[in-house]
């Protein structure tokens, strides 16, 4: 069952077309990743599902309903968390505070400290650095508050955008470790990443987008496998 479906997205940044009739979907219980060169609209993609970019034509449905005009603090409210490329945590609040502005529209105290443990389950460093300014924290750090910050809105799909990015070898192990956890567990996600190979490797499916156009979908492991996608994306 589809939990995500754009239908025939046509999305414009003035007189540039950045999304060609895109059709996609992401079901219920999958990991789904979009892989693509820089400018190829991967993040355009999830700008629109979130509502910051409106397209031109075209469907956007979240869990059978019509999200395509919906202005993003709604879609944020109705379970959609997106964590965006180059992270975007509040420099000058501590991480407690970056943590609860996730919640912010959570009123169940106990609700927010329940989803509070459960971050620091996933990112044991966070909880260690709950009082410092999250400006302050190396990009690693960063990212693991700004994935917490998605959770704690008690998200029914995961929008994450270029989560590996400027972060060192090792970090993205476990960043790609607690995504695949996080999936395991039950996440529904959608995962925008320059690193096809880590990517296609959690994924259950995949596709590649070129100029604004779908142009291959397939499973993770045939997308790793295929010939066109190793010389493009996986040299």
């Amino acid at each position: 069952m589809s939990i995500l479906q754009l239908t025939d997205v046509n999305a414009y940044y003035g007189g540039i077309h950045a999304l060609k009739g895109i059709n996609i979907h992401v079901d219920k219980g999958e990991i789904v990743t979009l892989i693509g060169s820089n400018g190829a609209g991967k993040s355009t993609t999830l700008k629109t599902i979130s509502g910051q970019v409106i397209p031109k034509t075209g469907q956007v449905l979240f869990e059978g309903k019509d999200i395509t005009k919906q202005p993003p603090h709604i879609t944020a409210l109705s379970g959609i968390a997106h964590v965006p490329e180059g992270r975007r945590i509040f420099p000058r609040l501590t991480v407690r505070e970056n943590l609860e502005m996730g919640a912010f529209s959570v009123k169940d105290k106990k609700l927010i400290q329940e989803r509070m443990e459960r971050v620091f389950h996933y990112f044991p460093r966070v909880k260690e650095r709950l009082d410092q300014r999250g400006g302050t924290m190396s990009g690693g750090e960063q990212q693991m508050v700004a994935i917490g910050r998605a959770l704690m809105s008690g998200p029914h799909i995961l929008m994450l955008d270029e989560p590996s990015m400027g972060l060192a070898p090792i970090i993205v192990e476990q960043i790609f470790e607690i995504i695949h956890e996080l999936n395991r567990e039950g996440m529904t996600i959608l995962l925008v990443e320059q690193n096809a190979y880590q990517a296609l490797q959690i994924a259950h499916r995949g596709y590649v987008i070129q100029t604004g156009e779908i142009k291959m979908v397939g499973s993770g492991q045939d997308l790793i496998n295929d010939d066109i996608v190793k010389e493009a994306y996986l040299a």
